[in-house]
């Protein structure tokens, strides 16, 4: 377990006390669940996603796609900190998601192999300690059809991304990676499909969302 990551999880933990400190619980999910839903929308207006099988959000965080998905569907949702989360945060409490299976672990150790229908890994694959061995595990528990959304940022400029990746520019993200960097590791899989899409643009990077699916 390097050094970095154990820095960028101590961080993560007190970031979202901070960041949820002055929110009711309350309001916070509700606007939660509506940003999940027009983020579903947004990405069904260009990839043809299929949300009827057995779904994981990997890497969720306190309030991840599964709390709107799990209103209508069973979701199995993995992430390291949930246990953290569930002492420290009002904001998240497992009895709130009777149809989510909760799974306090690292993403490079879990793998259900060819599960689910559809994976959604978002704002979580820069945050990992092997982001490689991740990828592997979504994609070996993809079911054979299965589709995997991924969402991340990416660095804009080359100049910038060999800084940011040999020092602790940005605490929370211990992956820094370029567009390029993802695209080649997601085709290394030989997907069916291979999709992208810039969601938004900032000085430094793009928030990007990923579309794989998996051949059947």
């Amino acid at each position: 377990m390097s050094i970095r990551w154990k820095i960028a999880q101590a961080a993560e933990i007190r970031w979202w006390q901070g960041y949820l400190a002055k929110k009711q619980p309350t309001d916070y999910l509700n606007w939660k669940r509506n940003y999940w839903s027009n983020f579903l929308q947004d990405l069904q207006t260009d990839f043809p996603l299929h949300l009827n099988g057995p779904i994981l959000d990997a890497g969720a965080g306190p309030a991840g796609i599964f709390c709107l998905l799990q209103e209508e569907k069973a979701i199995t949702a993995v992430d390291p900190l949930f246990n953290q989360y569930a002492a420290k945060l009002p904001h998240f409490q497992t009895n709130d998601y009777p149809n989510t299976e909760f799974i306090n672990q690292a993403l490079e150790e879990f793998v259900r192999p060819e599960q689910f229908s559809s994976i959604f890994c978002l704002n979580a694959i820069n945050h990992v300690q092997n982001w490689e061995r991740c990828l592997q595990n979504l994609i070996d528990s993809l079911a054979p059809g299965g589709q995997l959304i991924l969402s991340t940022d990416v660095h804009r400029h080359p100049w910038l991304y060999p800084i940011f990746k040999a020092l602790p520019g940005d605490i929370l993200h211990p992956q820094q990676h370029q567009l390029q960097h993802y695209l080649q590791a997601l085709q290394a899989f030989s997907p069916s499909r291979l999709e992208h899409k810039r969601l938004k643009r900032e000085a430094i990077f793009d928030y990007v969302v990923f579309f794989f699916q998996k051949e059947d």
